[in-house]
């Protein structure tokens, strides 16, 4: 635990370097994601999950919320962070981004979980097992190597100093996916979505159904077409979601400030920081955010 509420502590303080000297929410986001991207306990960039193939497949999806210019890279195997390859598609398709020998994302917690994933010939989600309920693939979790929700997609949000909203997600996807198949995490108003009159909203969980729900768009509709907070707007897309048997959670920030982390998992690492720039952290659905000190 100690581990991840360091990591979100970093990737906290990365992000509000770059808005505390002036920097747009865009390069925050970026800043963010990065630190988790590099990060192997995360499903993102270094830590993504293996594919059915033995390979990694990354997806990821950036947005701006002044311009609503958009990008999204998906299934790509040599990027080294897929945040900053969306953000050139965003900006300057064709493109270009770092590449790296696709062994270096091999860690060896991941291959052992696809190896395990193999031998149920399952696939395994974010945040299946994340509950005490029974699930299809409980059997997955007797074994600690398969309790894989902790291992999630990775994703910020931020505000500048201009009033404009980002936001962004990245992806491994699942372990022991079939090849070809993404989520929403590279899907614009899936699994992200902003827009300065709104919300920024970037999500995890279960692909299918937030990409079947709309769901970041979704919270966008409700927070400007019913007049919904970003909690009220939150909550009821996560029991849409819920209502076709999807599990996970998002992240959601206004153009004011407010924020939210609506789930209906067992739960969800996340962050803010303070006015003050002190990161604050939490693991668990009824967990609240407080300052983790790094023994």
């Amino acid at each position: 635990q100690a581990e991840y509420h360091a990591g979100l502590q970093k990737a906290l303080l990365a992000g509000n370097k770059v808005l505390a000297s002036g920097g747009t929410a865009i390069d925050a986001v970026k800043a963010a994601i990065n630190e988790m991207e590099l990060n192997p306990i995360f499903n993102a960039g270094r830590g993504a999950v293996f594919t059915n193939e033995g390979k990694n497949e990354l997806d990821s999806s950036i947005m701006d919320g002044k311009t609503l210019m958009a990008g999204a890279v998906a299934g790509v195997t040599n990027i080294k962070h897929p945040i900053n390859c969306a953000d050139i598609v965003r900006t300057k398709s064709p493109h270009g981004a770092e590449t790296v020998d696709p062994k270096w994302f091999l860690t060896q917690n991941r291959y052992d979980q696809l190896k395990k994933a193999q031998e149920k010939e399952q696939v395994i989600l974010d945040h299946d097992g994340a509950t005490k309920k029974k699930t299809a693939n409980a059997e997955l979790y007797i074994d600690p190597l398969m309790y894989d929700y902790k291992y999630g997609t990775v994703g910020a949000v931020a505000l500048d100093k201009d009033g404009n909203l980002a936001a962004g997600t990245s992806t491994g996807g699942m372990t022991n996916k079939r090849y070809g198949r993404i989520g929403d995490s590279p899907v614009i108003g899936a699994g992200t979505y902003a827009n300065n009159k709104s919300v920024a909203v970037s999500a995890t969980g279960s692909g299918e159904k937030f990409i079947r729900t709309s769901a970041a768009f979704n919270v966008h509709s409700r927070y400007t077409h019913l007049g919904e907070n970003v909690q009220k707007a939150g909550d009821a897309v996560i029991k849409e979601i819920g209502d076709i048997k999807g599990t996970g959670g998002m992240i959601i920030l206004d153009a004011k400030g407010n924020f939210a982390f609506p789930m209906n998992s067992g739960g969800m690492h996340r962050g803010m920081i303070d006015s003050k720039g002190v990161p604050m952290t939490a693991m668990f659905g009824d967990e609240q955010l407080r300052h983790f000190k790094a023994k």
